[in-house]
């Protein structure tokens, strides 16, 4: 199944189908000028493969993001969904709208892929999160996923990555 054959009943099953993060203990790594970490994550069933991932500027206190990567057996990669921090503005080109410096959830839709424009290119504003550590609880509350307790606490505790804000 490939990228143009998604559709928003088939979006909505691998974000509700139960995950469980498989490397909890994953370690933090630094590129460039951002913090990152990558948790692999399987389906209960087996039948799919994520990366749940995080990233945080180390210049910009509001510039992060927690995503869900499904890894289609197709052999592409697709982005179902991405808690954004409030560091940029995003415009939902087709709706002609453009949220205005707020954290903000992107999620894939049949509508974008269609248009032919970037898949989870969509997104709503959100006041669910402040900080990376919210973002990734968020993400796993809105995409079912298990297994990382040790690491989050409540959708407003301090940044994963130690930041005290």
């Amino acid at each position: 199944m490939g990228l143009e054959t998604l559709t928003d009943e088939k979006i909505a099953q691998l974000l509700a189908c139960p995950k469980r993060v498989e490397n909890p203990q994953s370690r933090e790594k630094t590129e460039a000028k951002h913090r990152r970490r990558d948790f692999r994550v399987v389906s209960e069933d087996g039948a799919h493969r994520f990366t749940l991932f995080t990233r945080q500027s180390t210049r910009i206190a509001d510039g992060f993001s927690a995503g869900l990567l499904w890894h289609a057996k197709s052999g592409e990669d697709v982005i179902l969904m991405r808690c954004n921090g409030s560091d940029h503005p995003h415009p939902n080109v087709l709706e002609r709208q453009r949220i205005e410096f707020l954290c903000h959830v992107h999620v894939l839709t049949e509508r974008y892929i269609l248009a032919n424009r970037k898949g989870e290119g969509f997104a709503e504003v959100t006041d669910a999160y402040r900080t990376v550590a919210g973002a990734l609880h968020e993400l796993m509350r809105r995409a079912n996923i298990q297994g990382l307790n040790a690491h989050i606490d409540s959708p407003q505790t301090p940044d994963l990555f130690g930041d005290s804000r």
